[in-house]
């Protein structure tokens, strides 16, 4: 094997640094006390109020916290399962069943890939008030249930992914159509539609203008409660960096189990070729 040149370790651990250096202020600061925001140069020592800071973040009556951190993940796992079901059975169609008007169909679901989704709010929120569901968790669930870009994802996965063969011998021993997509093409799909969960979830986890379009103070998202932790008379530093750094906690750990799943599945085609 061809040695590896010390600039090329050099680059990667100046990008890691670079890349790691935000969340690593951000467990800093949530750690201190609010005398340190504007010192100069800052400190690049955790302190010793994390707990504290954690508790007043749980207690703080104006943000709803803990109901935030369950709304959120009711809605981003509900999303992100759907999302993968509805994206997989989507993809192999559009890939590997012939029908009539696939094409027109794809071009279509293309095509809402084009429209800003701010252009939707209005309209979207309208819907939800005939329906009753304002400040309601599935008003941030509902809409978001199929994903054009996920079915556009797995429809080129499965295209390279999943042999043609495999689809025939499986029709030769019988199977129907949604028992090839349950044994045959899912495994397939396995490496694309974690990638595809993995994206969905943080998407979900993350979003911030529908949710505080639709919601109100006491039925929160995550992002909505960090929100409120700021006023517009005095923003208490310390306690938003806490809050931030539980939120991104839920993310890294998903994306630990998504990424050995990712890895998983790339050794095991290898192996497979």
């Amino acid at each position: 094997m061809r040695k590896t040149s010390p600039l090329v370790y050099v680059t990667l651990l100046a990008g890691i640094a670079l890349s790691a250096f935000p969340l690593y202020w951000l467990f800093v600061v949530a750690t201190r006390t609010n005398d340190i925001v504007g010192d100069w140069p800052p400190p690049l020592l955790p302190g010793g109020n994390l707990f504290a800071n954690v508790g007043r973040l749980f207690s703080a009556e104006e943000a709803n916290f803990l109901t935030g951190m369950v709304n959120s993940a009711i809605a981003s796992v509900v999303v992100t399962v759907s999302v993968v079901f509805f994206s997989t059975l989507a993809g192999f169609a559009f890939a590997k069943l012939r029908f009539r008007g696939r094409n027109g169909l794809l071009v279509v679901i293309l095509g809402t890939m084009m429209i800003p989704v701010q252009m939707g709010i209005i309209p979207l929120y309208m819907i939800m008030v005939q329906l009753g569901w304002q400040n309601r968790l599935q008003a941030v669930i509902v809409p978001f249930l199929v994903s054009a870009f996920g079915v556009f994802m797995m429809r080129q996965y499965a295209e390279r992914s999943v042999p043609d063969e495999l689809i025939e011998a499986a029709r030769i021993d019988g199977c129907s159509t949604f028992r090839i997509y349950l044994t045959v093409v899912l495994p397939a799909l396995r490496p694309g539609a974690s990638v595809l969960a993995l994206f969905t979830f943080m998407s979900t986890w993350n979003e911030f203008l529908w949710p505080i379009a639709v919601l109100e103070n006491d039925n929160p998202t995550v992002q909505f409660s960090l929100n409120q932790l700021s006023t517009s008379y005095y923003t208490d530093y310390t306690l938003m960096f806490a809050g931030a750094l539980v939120a991104c906690v839920p993310l890294l750990l998903v994306f630990l189990a998504f990424g050995k799943q990712i890895i998983g599945g790339i050794m095991e085609g290898a192996v497979k070729a």
